[in-house]
């Protein structure tokens, strides 16, 4: 059952995202921050860098992969890679329902630095838009979609789907950081 807030978080999402049959790429799509209130994170604000958006929860036999999420901000965020933090409570409701608890919890057990979006949907057809796009765009290739949290999804610096990952493929795994590596400008 829908609450107003959530309705009112709908409308808003329908005004600023195009329709999913209209969305070319990733950079179509924005959310809203956990950081602070009304704050917008617009895909396209990362064009020309990879984006790794991840679907998360604080309560989750998975929660300690933020570790590997972190780490891989500290390590690639200086060359251009965006982490992004999707707390949702889909799967088994193992996210907290009050985003300041999410964020505190972030903070002071992980020491998460990159951005986390408000509580999204990721799944069904209520699923925040650009998961909705995501999900689409991974079927047409074969690769996994979000079956439980944090299900990882790499976006290209031209904002096309590059890559996507199981839940139990760590952050830090060598298929994903190939593919990181990748889509980074060379070093050096």
């Amino acid at each position: 059952m829908l609450i107003r807030r959530d309705i009112l978080r709908l409308a808003a999402c329908a005004a600023l995202v195009p329709t999913i049959g209209r969305a070319s790429s990733a950079h179509d799509f924005t959310f809203e921050t956990l950081e602070r209130r009304d704050g917008r994170l617009p895909l396209a604000d990362f064009a020309g860098g990879p984006v790794l958006v991840v679907n998360t929860a604080s309560r989750c036999g998975f929660t300690p992969q933020y570790e590997g999420l972190q780490a891989l901000w500290t390590t690639y965020g200086p060359r251009g890679l965006t982490v992004i933090g999707a707390p949702s409570r889909d799967f088994g409701g193992q996210e907290y329902a009050d985003e300041s608890r999410i964020r505190d919890f972030c903070a002071t057990t992980y020491a998460v630095e990159f951005p986390l979006t408000e509580i999204v949907r990721v799944k069904g057809a209520s699923a925040h838009p650009f998961y909705a796009w995501a999900r689409t765009e991974a079927a047409a290739r074969s690769w996994p979609t979000p079956s439980w949290n944090f299900h990882k999804y790499l976006i290209g610096p031209d904002g096309a789907l590059a890559g996507a990952w199981a839940t139990t493929t760590e952050p830090e795994a060598p298929t994903i950081i190939a593919a990181i590596e990748a889509l980074l400008p060379a070093s050096g």
